[in-house]
């Protein structure tokens, strides 16, 4: 029986969250509607000047929309915040009208100041009843930063609205002090709308008080941000995680081409109740993001899932994971996570390559044209490169970098010499004069194996050194010891394979065009013919998500982790700050 009524409980709750969610949302599109319908939302405003009020919220005007929205999009994460605040703000209206209607007799006897109470009242009731669905925990430090947001904000706000004041003033006597002109830009930064008769001697136009009003809004979006923002991310890898890590990998380490790129220390990790599995993870803007299969015996895996996404839904994270493949995917899809191929890696099996065949032709060419220049690749494991070369490898890794960004999230280490990654395997390609030229450092896959992580070349040496320096290693696999080789991973494959043949549909061949065109920025083509030109087997790897109107913001928190965004306003200097510490 009282299972039967927690299940009923449950239900309406939910239920009553729902609408909670929903009357935030039609608000929300009632106020931008009165702000762009000028009658009607004047119409609107009408009932607050009256012996009219409106419901919680209603009032017309991009800023109070915005606000609606945000507030919206934060409960529809569970946040516990968000809950606090509007529960705390409709309550308070409520009773405002409740004492109106009790004092003031003249409000009686309008039947729209009822139905207002009633739709606050409703919505107050609402956020009670489902009060257990907005569990999300935000950062303890949210109401310090929001506070200091909001003082250096009208602070600065205030001063710049000042000197805007006294470069603008168009009053004929010029009489008023700094102080007046601070005290005018706060105001209206405050309130947006102070009384002129308050401050006789200055007269702006109407273009600076839209500036001071723009700067205002977007302090107060400020605000908002740093009062409910997600937490960052949870304690990063400690040295005895790590260590764990690297237990599963020696034992299972096999399973996952990617397995090893799990130890970057940017990442937070969850194991399993038996520590027999680990996933790890990145929080990058609201985004839990695992990447690659869960590390560890595939039978513990589900406990290990289970503890991510039961954290990623306390901190009202949206779960997410990159580049799983099949096996992973098939198990987080157990979990609730819908898939979407992303693309396919490039593995190659040493024993079954050859450079023979005419298929091949073009490969031999130009392997054999970089042999007789002179280069020549010399095969270490990390472990064997003293410090002070290694120290010049990694400057000669920065200078040759494509940019300032260090880029990889789900397919590279984020470091090259750290001690603790001696079984890593370093390729060096030097000229005819011994001058080093290029630089491929590979990560290990099990036993037997190696995952590309780390490719560097010098731009002024000769074209198609990075493909001599990976066939050497192919050719020269027993000598390594290695077996199976994982090279770059090419997305939508399968697009630029299909999209080139004959009878392809209209829309796969628009598909591909589309692809061909953004490849100019991101070399999604040229990676997929880098790879195919050693005549790879094709591995798919996935993404998986819960909820497909999520897919869009964790398509950008992905780009973000592998670097091909940036957050916002943070220096490049650091940036490398953060990448010095990684390392």
């Amino acid at each position: 029986m009282r299972s039967d009524q927690n299940r009923l409980h449950g239900r309406w709750g939910r239920r009553a969250a729902v609408f909670g969610l929903w009357y935030l949302r039609v608000v929300a599109a009632v106020d931008v509607l009165g702000a762009v319908w000028v009658s009607f939302g004047d119409d609107i405003r009408r009932h607050d000047t009256a012996d009219l009020f409106t419901p919680y919220l209603i009032t017309p005007g991009y800023a109070s929309g915005a606000f609606a929205i945000f507030l919206a999009v934060t409960l529809r994460r569970r946040k516990r915040a968000a809950w606090i605040l509007n529960l705390a703000l409709s309550g308070l209206l409520a009773a405002v009208f409740v004492a109106a209607l009790a004092l003031a007799p003249e409000f009686r006897d309008h039947p729209q100041n009822w139905i207002s109470l009633g739709l606050t009242a409703l919505f107050s009731g609402a956020l009670l009843a489902g009060r257990r669905e907005f569990y999300a925990k935000g950062d303890r430090s949210n109401p310090r930063r929001a506070a200091l947001t909001a003082a250096g904000g009208l602070l600065v706000t205030s001063v710049l609205a000042a000197l805007l004041v006294t470069i603008a003033d168009q009053a004929p006597a010029r009489s008023s002090t700094f102080a007046d002109r601070w005290s005018y830009g706060l105001l209206r930064a405050v309130s947006m709308d102070p009384a002129q008769d308050e401050f006789p001697g200055i007269s702006t136009p109407a273009w600076a008080d839209a500036l001071i009003n723009l700067a205002s809004a977007a302090v107060f979006v400020a605000v908002l941000w740093a009062a409910f923002r997600s937490v960052r991310a949870t304690d990063p890898i400690t040295a005895a995680d790590e260590e764990h890590l690297r237990e599963l990998l020696a034992r299972h380490g096999s399973a996952d081409s990617l397995g090893y790129f799990a130890l970057r220390r940017d990442k937070s990790v969850v194991f399993s109740p038996s520590g027999k599995a680990a996933v790890t993870y990145r929080v990058v803007g609201g985004v839990s993001l695992a990447s690659a299969d869960p590390l560890g015996d595939p039978e513990a895996w589900p406990g290990a899932i289970e503890r991510w996404l039961t954290e990623a839904r306390a901190h009202g994270w949206t779960p997410a994971v990159m580049g799983a493949g099949e096996r992973g995917g098939t198990v987080y899809a157990r979990h609730g996570l819908d898939a979407l191929e992303l693309g396919d890696e490039a593995i190659v099996e040493t024993a079954d390559f050859t450079l023979e065949g005419r298929a091949m032709r073009g490969v031999r060419q130009a392997y054999h044209r970089i042999r007789r220049v002179g280069y020549t690749v010399r095969i270490r494991r990390h472990a064997e490169i003293p410090a002070e070369e290694m120290a010049e490898l990694v400057r000669l890794a920065d200078d040759w970098r494509d940019g300032d960004t260090e880029r990889g999230f789900s397919m590279a280490l984020g470091r090259l010499g750290d001690p603790a990654d001696g079984d890593c395997l370093m390729l060096e390609c030097t000229d005819a004069d011994g001058r080093l030229r290029a630089l491929l450092s590979f990560v290990p896959w099990g036993g037997k194996g190696l995952s590309l992580d780390l490719m560097r070349r010098d731009r002024e040496a000769d074209n198609g050194l990075i493909e001599f320096m990976v066939l050497d290693l192919i050719q020269r696999a027993d000598e390594a010891r290695i077996t199976q080789l994982s090279l770059n991973f090419a997305m939508f494959r399968s697009v630029f394979e299909r999209g080139a043949r004959l009878g392809a549909g209209p829309v796969l061949r628009l598909w591909r065009s589309l692809l061909a065109f953004f490849s100019r920025w991101w070399q999604i083509e040229s990676l997929y013919r880098a790879n195919a030109k050693y005549r790879p087997i094709w591995e798919p790897r996935y993404m998986l998500f819960e909820k497909s109107t999520d897919v869009v913001r964790i398509g950008l928190a992905a780009a973000r982790a592998e670097g091909f965004l940036e957050a916002p306003g943070l220096p490049k200097w650091m940036h490398r700050k953060q990448l010095e510490r990684r390392r």
